[in-house]
């Protein structure tokens, strides 16, 4: 028996001879502990996308006000196709008229640690967790998804929350006009220059 391709929704809403992002077709090489990314994405509304390696695939989920170190934060985080590992390095132009048409830049990545346990405190399998609405991992912190929404009637929606001490510099969440990418040090106004010139 197939097994169902699990990015043919992200493929289905792109037309790869437009836009440069990648296709899933490359195989990605596999980490020791897996990739997370955050990148800015400044399409029909600016939003940041917060993306967790499951398998082979990036889970993905749009977080309108970006993810904050507060923990007294909680971000709405809206899921979102899969998206194929080598997105975590995708940053450039998307067409106006493609899917997701607009500027995107690499703000943050690296790897995480699953932290998702039972109630005896035994570990559980990380996308066994997210199945169950709620899963917990470190980045730079602890963090956690909480799903609160999402019956048969209404658009699943969860939280994202940082449940580590708040920062002592009071930094929530940048400016996504003036962020910079950790990958290339430019602006999505730079990306967006750099890719008109081209």
């Amino acid at each position: 028996m197939a097994t169902e391709d699990p990015l043919r929704t992200y493929r289905g809403k792109r037309d790869f001879e437009r836009t440069r992002e990648p296709s899933g077709n490359a195989a990605a090489a596999s980490a020791e502990r897996p990739r997370f990314v955050v990148q800015i994405h400044d399409a029909r509304r600016m939003h940041f996308d917060f993306r967790l390696q499951v398998g082979d695939v990036l889970k993905s989920w749009a977080v309108p006000k970006g993810p904050s170190a507060d923990p007294g934060d909680k971000r709405m985080a809206v899921p979102t196709e899969d998206h194929p590992l080598e997105y975590e390095d995708f940053e450039g132009v998307i067409p106006k008229g493609e899917y997701g048409g607009g500027t995107v830049i690499v703000w943050d990545r690296g790897t995480y640690e699953p932290l998702s346990h039972d109630r005896r405190g035994r570990p559980v399998d990380f996308a066994e967790s997210l199945e169950r609405g709620h899963a917990s991992f470190r980045l730079h912190g602890e963090y956690a998804l909480t799903r609160f929404r999402g019956g048969a009637d209404e658009e699943e929606a969860w939280l994202l929350v940082h449940k580590g001490a708040a920062r002592a510099d009071g930094h929530g969440t940048p400016d996504p006009r003036r962020a910079r990418s950790v990958r290339t040090g430019r602006t999505l106004a730079q990306v967006l220059a750099d890719d008109r010139r081209e």
